[in-house]
């Protein structure tokens, strides 16, 4: 049948069928566009801008499959209607479908009519979409109020209708390619290669690419040449399909994406270790293990480095990882790395390490088992901000030349699964993760474990409410965000964090919280530490050493608080002398964290100027005065040096050292 659309004051004839449950199919002619745009920075996997040829018109979804459509192949997703308030009618697209369902769906409806059913190629889906048009959208430049649904990332998602076809088609009589919900393509993710006819994406990947944008997005992601991307087991509220009715296009795809860099000349010799001294104290100048890449290496390189992770590799390798972004609610935030090769004495230069494509990634961890396995650990947003992640797995066999499939370790995109760095296992082999419960500056953290390697994962402790954080109560988090998490002797877990803050005895003032659980993290026990509270832009590290006593590297105070009693904390000489020490400190306990009997400023007393980078920036080291603030990860090598990374600035010193006090001047 032909149906007449009147878009804009152009007048279109569409030639369109219905199938068998009532999806109408668009017929998209055959022809040439221009694929991508000349954008540079967050949205650079647009260009280069190319030539595409799409040989044989193909039928086109005139909207996204809904819920009553696809339920006629999978009855049980009608459970998930109304999921965080969204798509419960029968004509609203459907959402909670991962990629792995929309291809089952069209397999399905192939069967059942006898026709080729599939997803769209990623080029067929940005030449429909564009509908002969060169501009930013079908629409022009600017993306009329009418097509818009809550266009701003949403904290907590606006409910908005999602009931298809409701706004005006584009050109070719397509509904609903700016926004309602992402749709998921057939390709995988990967960089464009130039002019092409019937592109089909790389010959492997690991996110498939998505398209649209959504509801609760900003306008830029909705425009028809941005390219965004899944795991394809991910499934949110945000991300539909459509389906195409057509053979699948007899062209080779393109080879996969060449490794980055941090994963290219990995040597596999196993590293022969050599302590450092017992007794000889070391304490080596501190580097910037992040550095701005060549431009000619093509690394999203963004403003603000922050929130690093580190362990060290069975070759003798380091790997320090960090965020990259513009803004921490940013959806091009993505995942550097850096490797210090054995016996090198300089950082590689960053390149890429993980990043789905225009997700906020927020939170990261890395640890390595000593039997050869480095696990890494990340948040993933549905859009931008933070609040909303799922939690990810992958590992490494090889020194991390190679890496598994992302898995899903917590699938639900949901508070409490902001990682932070510091996974660990315990005695008994059990992985523990720590993950900030609350997007806020309070809000305490959260444990996930693994009892198999990271197969399963589970949280001990899963009610939404938040306890009362105050000395002898007792709750289900862990008081204060960004905790640090250690398992004691006797089998307890033992955490201290930042924020909710208890008071200490007499008149000392507030104190770092200090939290101990002895059913593994089902229930912790709250009580004020001997330790200085931490602030914003400040993360500490807790950590048992090879040698066997516990480590907090934190914060005497915050560098924007006034000068006054607060400020600074009290240390001692050789001598016995007391100094005031301003900074950055290191605190050692040889009762499994019941009293800190050392502390010691991280200074070698020596004078010079460093940046810290991120909220820290450039600050001057010497004697009474150590990093202000920054966000801190720790490993220590089988060689008993222990490895602490600021922001931007990488420490290297050993327990005698730490024990080492500074002589008078």
């Amino acid at each position: 049948m032909i149906v007449l659309f009147w878009l804009l004051g152009i007048t279109t004839l569409v030639a369109q069928t219905v199938n068998s449950i009532g999806i109408r199919l668009v017929s998209i002619p055959a022809g040439k566009f221009y694929m991508g745009s000349e954008r540079d920075g967050k949205d650079a996997d647009e260009s280069p801008v190319h030539r595409v040829t799409i040989t044989k018109s193909f039928l086109l979804a005139a909207t996204e499959v809904t819920n009553a459509q696809y339920e006629a192949f999978d009855p049980a997703h009608k459970t998930l209607r109304g999921k965080n308030g969204f798509s419960k009618e029968d004509d609203e697209a459907v959402v909670f479908v991962d990629y792995v369902n929309a291809v089952a769906f069209c397999d399905w409806l192939s069967r059942k009519e006898g026709k080729p059913y599939r997803l769209p190629t990623e080029a067929e889906w940005e030449y429909a979409c564009r509908a002969g048009t060169i501009s930013d959208f079908s629409t022009g430049n600017s993306l009329p109020k009418a097509l818009q649904k809550s266009q701003q990332t949403d904290r907590d998602p606006v409910i908005v209708s999602l009931k298809v076809g409701q706004t005006v088609p584009n050109p070719w009589g397509i509904h609903d390619m700016h926004g309602n919900v992402e749709e998921w393509c057939l390709d995988w993710y990967g960089p464009y290669s130039g002019e092409q006819s019937d592109p089909v994406g790389r010959a492997a990947g690991t996110f498939r690419v998505t398209r649209g944008g959504s509801h609760g997005t900003p306008v830029t992601f909705l425009r028809s040449a941005n390219r965004l991307a899944m795991i394809p087991e991910d499934k949110s509220w945000l991300v539909g399909f459509r389906i195409v009715q057509a053979p699948m296009p007899s062209t080779q795809p393109q080879p996969a994406a060449t490794a980055p860099a941090v994963m290219q000349r990995v040597s596999q010799k196993r590293f022969s270790w050599h302590p450092v001294s017992t007794t000889q104290p070391v304490f080596k100048e501190p580097q910037r293990y992040v550095r701005k890449p060549d431009c000619a290496l093509n690394v999203p390189f963004y403003s603000h480095n922050h929130q690093p992770a580190i362990s060290w590799y069975p070759n003798g390798d380091l790997l320090a990882i960090w965020f990259s972004t513009d803004a921490e609610s940013g959806r091009e935030m993505t995942v550097l790395a850096s490797r210090l090769r054995a016996r090198a004495t300089t950082w590689d230069e960053p390149s890429e390490f993980f990043k789905v494509p225009d997700r906020n990634m927020t939170g990261a961890s890395l640890f390595q088992d000593k039997q050869g396995t480095l696990y890494h650990m990340n948040g993933v947003e549905t859009d931008g901000d933070w609040q909303n992640l799922a939690m990810i797995l992958r590992t490494s066999q090889d020194n991390g030349a190679n890496w598994s499939k992302p898995l899903l370790a917590n699938p639900e995109h949901r508070k409490r699964n902001q990682v932070i760095a510091g996974l660990f296992q315990t005695k008994e082999g059990w992985l523990v993760q720590a993950a900030d419960a609350d997007p806020g500056p309070t809000g305490g953290t959260a444990i996930h474990i693994s009892k198999d390697r990271g197969k399963i994962w589970e949280m001990p402790y899963t009610e939404p409410q938040t306890p009362d954080y105050k000395a002898g109560a007792t709750g289900g988090l862990i008081a204060g965000i960004h905790a640090g998490v250690v398992q004691r002797n006797d089998g307890s877990l033992l955490a201290l964090g930042r924020k909710d803050d208890i008071p200490g005895p007499d008149s000392v003032g507030l104190r770092m919280p200090m939290s101990v659980s002895t059913d593994m993290g089902k229930t912790w026990t709250y009580s004020a530490s001997e330790l200085p509270p931490v602030w914003s832009g400040q993360r500490l590290v807790l950590y048992r050493l090879n040698e066997g006593p516990l480590l907090v590297v934190s914060f005497t105070h915050h560098p924007d608080e006034r000068e006054g009693p607060k400020a600074g904390m009290l240390f001692n000489k050789a001598s016995g002398a007391p100094y005031k020490g301003y900074g950055m400190y290191a605190a050692l306990s040889f009762d499994e964290g019941k009293t800190w009997s050392i502390k010691k400023l991280l200074t070698d007393g020596k004078e010079r100027y460093l940046n810290g980078g991120a909220w820290t920036g450039a600050f001057e080291m010497d004697s009474t005065h150590a990093e202000p603030k920054g966000y801190l990860a720790i490993t220590q090598t089988p060689d008993n040096m222990i490895h602490l990374l600021s922001s931007s600035l990488h420490y290297q010193f050993n327990l005698a050292w730490l024990k080492e006090l500074p002589i008078n001047e």
